[in-house]
């Protein structure tokens, strides 16, 4: 059974990382619950207190000397429940950042789903994927940081992203 003080930090992880219900004044119970549901399944909950082996650790190592550095750290709080360590995603559900042809081929739209989300269908290397996508909440530095590490991770060499980018999408897409 999860220890009490486990708890609490995964209800804290979900409101901060998760949910952003400091922006969301409205997120549904079973949305909270199917998170928990796949937090747990994922491995970010355990039933020990000191799992070294947690997923948060397990993200391909950014060499310490790269501009990608930063963008890891925020992949690790942001994106890896969804994207998994490896980048490869949940099948049917998240779509794989390593190797995506949907994510390579346009940097502005991928900007527009970190900043705004997105529940559309989607297909990614010929396989369709309808899970959600919430608004992370990143200001345009950390969204161009994020961007950049997956864009040059898992074996993909993509493009560029600068907080200008991210700035001038953000200023469309009010």
């Amino acid at each position: 059974m999860i220890g009490d003080k486990s708890v609490r930090k995964v209800i804290k992880f979900i409101k901060q990382k998760v949910c952003n219900l400091k922006k969301t004044k409205k997120v549904s119970f079973y949305f909270i619950t199917f998170t928990f549901i796949n937090l747990m399944a994922l491995g970010l909950v355990s039933c020990g207190e000191n799992n070294n082996n947690s997923i948060l650790n397990n993200a391909p190592a950014a060499n310490e000397n790269t501009p990608y550095i930063a963008g890891k750290t925020i992949y690790q709080k942001t994106c890896i429940t969804c994207h998994q360590p490896d980048g490869k995603g949940l099948p049917g559900t998240y779509p794989p950042l390593a190797g995506s042809d949907y994510l390579l081929v346009d940097k502005y739209r991928a900007i527009r789903q970190v900043l705004k989300g997105s529940s559309q269908k989607i297909t990614v290397n010929g396989s369709t994927f309808q899970g959600v996508m919430t608004p992370q909440g990143l200001n345009d530095s950390d969204v161009a940081q994020v961007l950049n590490y997956v864009y040059h991770s898992f074996g993909n060499n993509g493009f560029m992203v600068s907080a200008a980018d991210v700035k001038s999408v953000r200023d469309t897409a009010k």
